[in-house]
C-alpha cells in the first residue's frame, strides 16, 4: 500500500466507493483501488486489510479483489490453496462477527477457488467437510456459516463461468455431483428436520430460509449437462440419479416441504413450493416398482388436496404462481390412470376444479398462473381416449364449467377504459392464454359450441344495430362491445385452429365448425359498413380488426388452401347460413377484407402489417396463389396498386410495408406467364419514375421528391424479392436498364448526405444484384452481367468519394456507417455473385472494378476497429467484403497494393474477428486468412527454379511480410488459442488457415509450439508434447484437399487430447 499513507485513508476511500452517491467520488475510489483486483503484487495486501481493516466496505475490497484475481489470473497451486485455506480459517474465526454481505462475498471467493482447483489438487474437495465442520460447532452463526458455503458451493458448481471452457465446467460439475450433491442435499434435509420444531436455539429467519434455499439448489442442479432456458418458467424432467432413489422414497422427503410451506415466511414457503414443482418432475424410471411411484404420487395429491382445502398462503402471488406450476406438473410427469388409482382422486380432481374457476374470476390477478391449470386440464382431456378400465375420470362434469368459466371471465374482463395494459394488445401473452383452451372446448364440442353462440349472437345483433345508426352514440359501450365480440373472435380462431376428434365425429366438428366460423364470417360484413366505416382510428375497432384476421388465418389452414381439407360438410352448412358454396367464394371474401383494410387503415401498421402477413400467407401457396389470380378482388389491387387506393402507401410510419405489399403482388404477377401482364402492372411505378427523371436537380431535395423516390425503391426491393428465376429477373432488369439506371446515379449524387434516400436505394440494388436460385443467369452471348456491375461501380464510387468528405456528425452511425455497410454489401454480393467474367475490365482497360474495389476500400479505412467491432450490422458486411476480397480478388484488388502499415492493419481486423463470439465473423476470417496464406505458400513460400517469376501482387505481399514478419505467427498463434483453450463451434473453418500458415514455415510452427509448451505446467509438458507430434501424423507439404481433410481430423484428435487432464 506504498500509494497511501494508512490503512484508514483506504477505508475512507472504500466508503466513497460503496457508499457515496457522487459518481465523480466513486470513479476517483474505483480508480485508485482497482490496482488490488488487477495486479497480483497486491494479494498479500488483501490479506493484510483483512486481518486489520475495521470497516466492512474495507473487507468487502479486499474479499472482491481476491475474487477477481483468482477468476481473471493464473495464480500457482500454492498460492490458491493458501488463500484457501485462509478464508476458511478466517471464517472460523471472525465470521460470526462479520456483516452478512462480507460473509457472502469471502464464501464466493473460497467457493469459486475451489471450482478452478477441482481437477488439480484434491485437497480443494475438503470443503465439504470443513463446511460440516462449522455445522457441528455449537454456535448458530458457524452452523449458518457453514449451510451457507454449501449453498453457494452448489450454486458455484452449477453456474458456467466465462473464465474456464464449458467442457471442463461439465467435468467438474459432473464430478461434484456424483461425489458430494446426495449428501449435501441430505444435510439440508437433515437440517430442516432439525429445525422444524424448537431445536437447540430459537429459530431465526435466516436458519429456515438456508437449508430450503439449499435443497432447492440441490434440486435445481444440472444433472445431464443441458441447462435449463433461464428465459423460460418451465423445465422437463428432472434426471436425478438412481442413488437418490432410497431418499425420495422416503415419505418424511416430500413431507418435509409441505410442512415448510405452512411456515409464515413467503419467502420460505414460495422455495419449498419450487422444490415440490421439482421433486413432481422427477424421471418416472427413478422408481423401479409402481407401487413405489403411485405412493409418490398419493403423496403429492395429499399435500396439494390440503392446501386447496384450507387455502393457506395462497393470498400471497409467489405462493399461487408455484402452486399453479405443481398442480400443472400432475399430468405432464404422470398418466391419467396413475392419477385416477389414487384413493382421493374424485376430492382432489373437484378442489382443482372449484380452485380453477376461482382463479378464473380474479384473473386480472392471476392471469400468468392459469395457463398451468388449464394446461393440466388439456392434458387431462386428451389423454382421455387411452384410459382403459370403468373409473370415472369425473371429467365429463369439470371440464365444461371450466371452459364456460374461461370464457365468461374473458367476456367480464373488457372494460370501457381498458386501452392501457390490454391482453387484446398483447400476441404473445394471447397465444399463451388460449393455447390449451381448443383441446377444452372440442372435449364437449357440442355444449361448448352452443355456449359461444349464445354468447355471439346477442353481441352480433347490438353491433349490427348500431353500424345502421345515423351517429355513433356511446362510444364507450361500443368500444366494450368490440372488446367481448374481439375475444369471442380470438377463442373461435383458437378452437379452429387444432383439428382433433375427442367426444364426437369428424363430421359433426365440420358442422360446429362451420357454426362458429358463420359468425365470424358474418362479422365481417358487419365491421366495414355504416357507422363502423368511420371508427378505422379507435384502437377497440383495430383490436377486433385484428382478431378477424388471426380467425381467417387459423380457419384457411384448415378449409382452404393447400393442406387444407375441402369439407363438403363444413361448406354445405356455411352455404346454408351465408350463401358460400366453396372455397373459391369464401377466399374472394377473404381478400375482399384484405383490400378494405389496406385501403382503410392508413395510419394503423399493426393491422397493416397483420393483413399482409395473411395476404403473403394466400400468395406464397402455390394453389391458393393460383386461386387469387381467379378473383376480382385481387385483380383490383392488382391494377389499382396506386397510393391514391391504398392510402397506407402515402404514410410515413408504413413505410416498411411497401416492400411486403409489392412483394406479394410481385410474386403474384410472376406466377403469370407474359411480359405484356408484368408492363400493365408496372405502369405505377414506370409514371413515378417518369416524373422523377423530369425533377430538377434543386427539387431533390424537396420532401415531395425524396419521399417518392425512397418510396419507388421500397416498390422495387419488394419486386425484387419476387423474383426467384431467370425469366422472372429478366423482366425487371429489362424494365430497369438501361432507362431507369441514370435516375438512381443521380439520387445517389444528389441524396449522399441524406440516408432515408441512399439506404432504400442500396437496400434495393443490395437485394437486385444478389444471386439466389441463379436468378441471374444471363445468355452466353449476353454482356447484361458485365453492364450491371458497371452500374453498380458507378453507384460505389459515387456513393464514396462524396461520403468520405462529408464531416462526422453526432449520429455517425446513421449518418455515415449505415450506407458504407449496406454498399460494401451490394459490392460483395456482385463480386461473389458468379455472373460477371472480371478479368474483362483489365482487359480492356475499364476501370469499373478497379475503381470500385479502390473506393470501397478507402470507406472500410475510414471506420475505426473500434466501431467496426461495436456495430454488429457493420460488422457483418466488412468482413463480408474482406473474405470476398481474399478469396475472389486477391491477385487484382487494391489490397495488395497498400503500403505495409495498411495492409498489416487490415489483416489484424481479421485476427480481431476471429477473436470475437460470433461464429459466422470468425469463419469468415478464417476463410480469407486461408485465401491469403494459401497465395503466399502457392506463389512465394512453395516456388521451385523452374516456375514462372512471382506476380506484382505476389511481390508485393512478400514485401510486406518481410518488413512485418510477425504478422503470420501473431494469427497462427491465435488460432491455436482459439482451439486450444475456447469451445469454438466451427473448428473445421479454424483449421483450414492454421494447415496453410504451417505450411508456409515448419520454423515457425516450432517456435509456436514451444512457446504452448513451456507455459504450461512442468508435469504436462511430456504428454502435450505427443499432442503436438500426432498433429502432423500423415500430413505432407501440400494444401490439397485430401491433405487438408486429414489435417483437420488429427487436429480434433490433438484438441481432445490436448485439453484431457
Amino acid at each position: 500500500m506504498s500509494s497511501m499513507e494508512s490503512l484508514a485513508q483506504l477505508e475512507v476511500l472504500c466508503e466513497k466507493l460503496y457508499n457515496s452517491r457522487d459518481s465523480a467520488e466513486r470513479a476517483h475510489a474505483e480508480s485508485t483501488l482497482k490496482c488490488f483486483s488487477e495486479n497480483s503484487d497486491y494479494i498479500s495486501q488483501c490479506q493484510y486489510i483483512l486481518d486489520n481493516a475495521s470497516t466492512p466496505y474495507a473487507l468487502m475490497l479486499a474479499s472482491t479483489s481476491l475474487l477477481k484475481q483468482v477468476s481473471d489470473h493464473s495464480l500457482s497451486l500454492q498460492l490458491r490453496l493458501d488463500i484457501r485455506n485462509y478464508v476458511m480459517n478466517y471464517l472460523a474465526a471472525r465470521g460470526p462477527k462479520l456483516q452478512n454481505f462480507v460473509i457472502v462475498s469471502l464464501i464466493q471467493l473460497v467457493c469459486r477457488i475451489t471450482k478452478f482447483g477441482w481437477l488439480d489438487d484434491d485437497r480443494f474437495r475438503e470443503i465439504f467437510k470443513e463446511a460440516t465442520d462449522f455445522l457441528a460447532l455449537a454456535s448458530q452463526d458457524h452452523y449458518l456459516i457453514g449451510l451457507k458455503i454449501l449453498n453457494f458451493l452448489v450454486m458455484e458448481m452449477n453456474q458456467a463461468n466465462s473464465a474456464m471452457t464449458l467442457s471442463l465446467h461439465r467435468k467438474i460439475a459432473t464430478s461434484f455431483k456424483d461425489q458430494f450433491l446426495l449428501q449435501i442435499f441430505q444435510i439440508s434435509l437433515t437440517s430442516l428436520h432439525q429445525l422444524k420444531g424448537e431445536g437447540n436455539f430459537p429459530v431465526a429467519d435466516d436458519l429456515r430460509r438456508v437449508p430450503i434455499s439449499l435443497a432447492l439448489r440441490c434440486l435445481s442442479f444440472d444433472f445431464v449437462g443441458s441447462p435449463v432456458d433461464e428465459s423460460s418458467e418451465e423445465f422437463g424432467t428432472v434426471q436425478l440419479p438412481a442413488s437418490w432413489r432410497p431418499l425420495l422414497q422416503d415419505p418424511s422427503t416430500v413431507q418435509i416441504f409441505f410442512d415448510y410451506y405452512k411456515v409464515n415466511d413467503t419467502t420460505v414457503s414460495k422455495e419449498a413450493l419450487e422444490c415440490l414443482v421439482r421433486l413432481a418432475s422427477v424421471r418416472r424410471s427413478l422408481f423401479v416398482e409402481d407401487p413405489a411411484r403411485s405412493q409418490f404420487l398419493s403423496h403429492l395429491m395429499s399435500g396439494t388436496r390440503e392446501i386447496l382445502q384450507t387455502g393457506q398462503g395462497l393470498a400471497d402471488h409467489g405462493n399461487y404462481h408455484e402452486f399453479c406450476r405443481l398442480l400443472g406438473r400432475f399430468k405432464v410427469n404422470y398418466q391419467l390412470s396413475e392419477l385416477l388409482s389414487v384413493e382421493f382422486y374424485g376430492e382432489w380432481i373437484g378442489l382443482v376444479a372449484e380452485f380453477t374457476t376461482k382463479s378464473l374470476l380474479s384473473w386480472q390477478w392471476a392471469s400468468n398462473s392459469v395457463y398451468y391449470l388449464l394446461s393440466l386440464w388439456s392434458r387431462l382431456v386428451t389423454s382421455l381416449p387411452y384410459l382403459k378400465g370403468d373409473t370415472p375420470s369425473l371429467l365429463d362434469e369439470t371440464v365444461p364449467k371450466i371452459t364456460e368459466g374461461f370464457i365468461t371471465s374473458r367476456i367480464n374482463s373488457v372494460q370501457p377504459s381498458s386501452d392501457l395494459d390490454n391482453p387484446l394488445d398483447n400476441a404473445e401473452g394471447l397465444q399463451d392464454q388460449l393455447e390449451s383452451l381448443p383441446y377444452l372446448c372440442r372435449f364437449k364440442y357440442e355444449s361448448c359450441s352452443l355456449f359461444i353462440i349464445n354468447i355471439m349472437e346477442p353481441l352480433l345483433q347490438a353491433y349490427t344495430a348500431r353500424s345502421r345508426l345515423p351517429a355513433p352514440g356511446d362510444v364507450a359501450e361500443l368500444s366494450v362491445i368490440e372488446g367481448q365480440i374481439a375475444w369471442m373472435v380470438h377463442i373461435i380462431a383458437a378452437i379452429l385452429k387444432i383439428r382433433q376428434t375427442v367426444g364426437c365425429s369428424q363430421d359433426s366438428q365440420e358442422l360446429f365448425d362451420a357454426e362458429l366460423a358463420a359468425r365470424v364470417l358474418q362479422l365481417i360484413n358487419i365491421t366495414d359498413t355504416g357507422g363502423h366505416a368511420q371508427r378505422y382510428q379507435e384502437l377497440s375497432k383495430q383490436r377486433l380488426d385484428r382478431a378477424i384476421l388471426i380467425f381467417v388465418q387459423n380457419f384457411r389452414r384448415s378449409y382452404v388452401g393447400d393442406q387444407a381439407m375441402h369439407s363438403s360438410k363444413l361448406y354445405a352448412r356455411l352455404s346454408e347460413l351465408l350463401g358460400l358454396t366453396d372455397h373459391l367464394v369464401l377466399l374472394n371474401v377473404i381478400v375482399g377484407k384484405i383490400a378494405t383494410n389496406l385501403k382503410c387503415y392508413a395510419e394503423c401498421e399493426d393491422v397493416i402489417d397483420h393483413t399482409l402477413a395473411l395476404f403473403q400467407d394466400l400468395a406464397s401457396g402455390y394453389m391458393t396463389g393460383k386461386l387469387l389470380l381467379k378473383l376480382e378482388s385481387t385483380k383490383f389491387i392488382m391494377s389499382n396498386h396506386s397510393r391514391e387506393n391504398f392510402p397506407f402507401l402515402d404514410e410515413y410510419r408504413c413505410v416498411r410495408s411497401r416492400t411486403n405489399f409489392y412483394y406479394i403482388l410481385g410474386s403474384l404477377v410472376f406466377m403469370e406467364d407474359g411480359p405484356i401482364k408484368f408492363r400493365t402492372f408496372m405502369e405505377p411505378l414506370l409514371q413515378i419514375a417518369v416524373n422523377l427523371e423530369a425533377s430538377a436537380d434543386a427539387a431533390f431535395r424537396t420532401d415531395a421528391v425524396k419521399y417518392a423516390f425512397t418510396g419507388l425503391m421500397r416498390d422495387l426491393r419488394g419486386i425484387a424479392m419476387a423474383t426467384n428465376s431467370r425469366r422472372t429477373y429478366g423482366l425487371l432488369f429489362e424494365w430497369l436498364y438501361p432507362s431507369r439506371m441514370p435516375l438512381l446515379l443521380r439520387a445517389i449524387s444528389l441524396l449522399t448526405d441524406e440516408p432515408e434516400v441512399t439506404t432504400p436505394l442500396f437496400k434495393f440494388m443490395a437485394e437486385f444484384v444478389l444471386n439466389k436460385a441463379q436468378r441471374l443467369t444471363f445468355d452466353s452471348s449476353s454482356p447484361n452481367g458485365i453492364l450491371l456491375f458497371r452500374e453498380i461501380s458507378k453507384l460505389i464510387v459515387a456513393y464514396g468519394s462524396r461520403i468520405l468528405l462529408l464531416p462526422n456528425g453526432t449520429d455517425i452511425y446513421a449518418r455515415k456507417y449505415k450506407g458504407i455497410w449496406i454498399s460494401l454489401t451490394v459490392l460483395s454480393r456482385a463480386l461473389c455473385g458468379n455472373y460477371v467474367n472480371f478479368g474483362v475490365f483489365e482487359l480492356y482497360g475499364d476501370r469499373a472494378l478497379a475503381d470500385a474495389l479502390d473506393i470501397s476500400l478507402k470507406m472500410t479505412l475510414s471506420i475505426p476497429l473500434s466501431d467496426i467491432l461495436t456495430f454488429k450490422k457493420l460488422s457483418k458486411a466488412y468482413y463480408g467484403y474482406m473474405e470476398v476480397m481474399f478469396n475472389n480478388h486477391i491477385t487484382i484488388s487494391s489490397v495488395l497494393n497498400l503500403d505495409t502499415s495498411t495492409f498489416v492493419h487490415i489483416v489484424s481486423t481479421l485476427e480481431s474477428g476471429l477473436k470475437g463470439l460470433d461464429t459466422g465473423i470468425s469463419t469468415q476470417c478464417a476463410s480469407a486468412i486461408d485465401s491469403l496464406a494459401a497465395f503466399y505458400f502457392n506463389n512465394i513460400a512453395n516456388i521451385t527454379a523452374g516456375d514462372n517469376p512471382p506476380s506484382p501482387a505476389a511481390l508485393n505481399l512478400a514485401r510486406h511480410i518481410g518488413e512485418f514478419p510477425s504478422l503470420f505467427p501473431q494469427i497462427l498463434k491465435t488460432l491455436f488459442e482459439i482451439i486450444i483453450f475456447e469451445d469454438a463451434g466451427n473448428q473445421w473453418s479454424l483449421s483450414r488457415p492454421i494447415l496453410s500458415l504451417i505450411m508456409i514455415s515448419e520454423q515457425m510452427f516450432s517456435d509456436l509450439r514451444a512457446q504452448i509448451l513451456a507455459s504450461q505446467a512442468v508435469e504436462q509438458q511430456q504428454r502435450l508434447s505427443q499432442c503436438f507430434d500426432k498433429l502432423m501424423t500423415d500430413v505432407t507439404r501440400s494444401l490439397e484437399p485430401k491433405n487438408r481433410d486429414r489435417f483437420t481430423q488429427n487436429l480434433t484428435t490433438f484438441r481432445h487430447d490436448f485439453r484431457a487432464k
